[in-house]
């Protein structure tokens, strides 16, 4: 006979967890409250087991802040546990009482009607190598503001650089000789200097780690078929592997596009049918460096000495594929435009058509990257198999 089902769903914060149960044939109830440490929920899977010792447990709880720990805790004591995607989780727009434990409640209750969505739990390595590359546009994005506040600065004082090129050595000692009224002032430009100074080095920390854990990564294979397109250079390719990783899962370019937020809203009824902007949703991360790869598609298709040097040693599916993006996106840039397209609206429909090449890139390289999966966890397994 099949086991009786307990659906759990958990509302997880920093500091505590709020717990409800659903059990078949009655209401879901609140269980109680526990500490959001391993240790407290290792202690009420205990108690649960004890109580209903037949029973499968099958667990939810919203991504968040939190992030994926508890679901690959469960996962490594072999129960099922379901990340749900907060947007998706149905509501009653009557409803206007909101509290842990009536979303924990809620959680079980939907998880026992299957009504919720679980969004994708990327592998623990893929996500360490994320945050690296996210850690890497942060500093891009910090000195880009340093940047901006210091020319704001010079022009609130009257000085302006006149050169074709900013941020150069021939700039920056252009600022270190300025000469400014008072101290203050030149303390400002001082400090503001040297904080440049740490960014620049902080990128090139950060990109020289990439670059050195690249080499053990399993989406090595994929990064190296990216780098074949027009418009991923290394960096570019690796935030979008760790962004993406694993998007075979989708079964059709439109809903990688979907998930990019690279569609257009659309409110229609009847015989009316409109069209807004792009809906934005989903991982802007992916999403702008997309968009920043499009624009090398304004260029004549052609295969210059450096794309040519990372296309060494790629399939000839990735070859073509990679040629057909820039003889079709560069055709559709030149038609939208002639059509008197806005240039930035042109440019986002580009990206969302290069995002349908990218997927089948994945595709391309989807048996190569399960084989090399199956092989580095075979590995480890005998790896572990001798250590015991």
């Amino acid at each position: 006979m099949n086991k009786p089902i307990l659906h759990i769903g958990l509302d997880v914060h920093a500091q505590a967890i709020a717990i409800a149960v659903a059990e078949a044939g009655s209401e879901a109830r609140l269980y109680g409250s526990i500490s959001s440490d391993l240790h407290s929920v290792d202690k009420f899977l205990a108690k649960v087991r004890k109580a209903h010792p037949e029973a499968q447990l099958r667990f939810c709880y919203e991504a968040g802040p939190t992030g994926f720990v508890l679901q690959r805790h469960f996962s490594r004591k072999g129960i099922e546990c379901l990340v749900a995607a907060p947007s998706l989780i149905p509501s009653r727009s009557g409803d206007r009482v909101k509290t842990d434990k009536r979303d924990a409640v809620k959680l079980a209750r939907l998880l026992r009607a299957g009504e919720l969505t679980g969004v994708h739990v990327p592998d623990a390595v893929d996500e360490a190598m994320r945050d690296l590359c996210r850690a890497r546009t942060d500093a891009v994005q910090e000195r880009r503001r340093q940047r901006s506040q210091l020319k704001a600065f010079l022009l609130r004082n009257g000085y302006r650089y006149q050169g074709k090129t900013s941020w150069n050595e021939k700039h920056l000692s252009y600022l270190r000789s300025l000469t400014l009224a008072h101290p203050a002032q030149r303390a400002v430009l001082d400090d503001t200097l040297q904080a440049l100074q740490a960014a620049e080095a902080r990128i090139a920390r950060l990109e020289e780690s990439m670059e050195a854990l690249l080499a053990d990564w399993h989406m090595r294979p994929m990064v190296g078929a990216l780098l074949g397109m027009r418009g991923f250079a290394l960096i570019c390719a690796m935030v979008i592997g760790s962004e993406l990783c694993g998007a075979w899962r989708f079964e059709h370019p439109r809903q990688l596009m979907a998930f990019l937020g690279l569609v257009p809203t659309e409110t229609s009824s009847g015989t009316k049918r409109k069209q807004g902007g792009i809906s934005k949703t989903g991982n802007c991360h992916a999403r702008w460096i997309m968009i920043e790869a499009s624009h090398h598609y304004r260029l004549e298709p052609g295969v210059n000495p450096q794309l040519s040097r990372r296309q060494e040693g790629l399939s000839e599916e990735v070859k073509a594929c990679a040629w057909k993006a820039q003889t079709r996106l560069h055709k559709r840039l030149k038609q939208l435009l002639a059509r008197g397209k806005h240039r930035n609206k042109a440019q986002v429909a580009v990206a969302r058509e290069l995002t349908g090449f990218v997927w089948q890139i994945f595709r391309l390289m989807e048996g190569r990257m399960k084989k090399a999966d199956g092989q580095q966890t075979a590995e480890s397994g005998v790896k572990q198999s001798a250590g015991t």
